[in-house]
């Protein structure tokens, strides 16, 4: 793998709905931090550049845990999954080609889904290429996914258009299958050149990383997405009950 691309992991959140004082970054899963289940997923792909880290909410105590051997990007306010990345921009340069963004709670997403994406986007050069699952219903503990996931809406002739998230979401919208992992790869010049365009316009009045798909689709420009099989990849856990739901789904 080419060292053009840099890898960038939103850590910056507090995760309220754990209902703990730690960062989200530092919650445990199989008795590991969230961020370290991330990280070796990371490390398993051989890039010789270091992933940086976007930090925000207790920034110091993922420093102090992780110590010195990464870049760190900080979010001063939590305005969203767009501005985090924008955030980071300084310390992600401008000798990269591909910019590769993960969430830190991504906790089952494997190397081969990470490396697909890589792949994809270096071969067919979008300007995003998209990880996407297809759930069959939203019945048992895919309830969870229904409100938490944005959907992948295409075109007529089967191309990405939009996401649009659950809520800003029509009753047409919320039946779509295909989810968003929240697992992306952009053309870097491209990606600087229109992430200012985001705007906070919706329910959560943040700035969507998602909202690139819209602007790109707008423009007419390339849009890969790249669906994974297995759904326990794309799970986010947001609340203990979804974490434990995660840790039995995983066994």
């Amino acid at each position: 793998m080419p060292n053009e691309v840099k890898i960038v992991i939103l850590a910056g959140g507090k995760g309220t709905r754990m209902k703990s004082e730690e960062p989200k970054a530092l919650l445990l899963y199989k008795g590991k931090p969230f961020i370290q289940h991330v990280l070796d997923k990371v490390f398993d792909l051989g890039l010789k550049t270091k992933p940086i880290i976007v930090v925000g909410y207790k920034k110091e105590r993922i420093k102090e845990a992780l110590g010195k051997d990464f870049e760190y990007a900080e979010q001063a306010l939590q305005l969203g999954t767009g501005h985090a990345v924008l955030s980071a921009k300084n310390a992600i340069g401008k000798d990269c080609k591909t910019i590769l963004v993960l969430s830190v709670d991504q906790l089952e997403v494997s190397k081969n889904t990470i490396q697909k994406i890589l792949d994809v986007h270096q071969k067919n050069n979008p300007v995003i290429t998209i990880g996407t699952i297809v759930v069959p219903d939203f019945n048992d503990w895919r309830i969870g996914m229904y409100k938490h996931f944005g959907r992948i809406i295409r075109k007529d002739d089967g191309t990405v258009q939009k996401n649009v998230e659950f809520k800003d979401a029509n009753e047409k919208e919320k039946n779509v299958k295909e989810l968003n992992m929240a697992l992306y790869a952009f053309d870097s010049n491209w990606l600087w050149k229109n992430i200012n365009k985001i705007e906070n316009k919706n329910a959560q009045g943040e700035y969507y990383l998602t909202d690139l798909i819209q602007i790109a689709s707008e423009q007419n420009k390339k849009i890969e997405a790249v669906p994974t099989l297995n759904i326990v990849e794309a799970i986010h856990p947001n609340s203990k009950e979804e974490l434990e739901i995660l840790e039995k789904l995983a066994l």
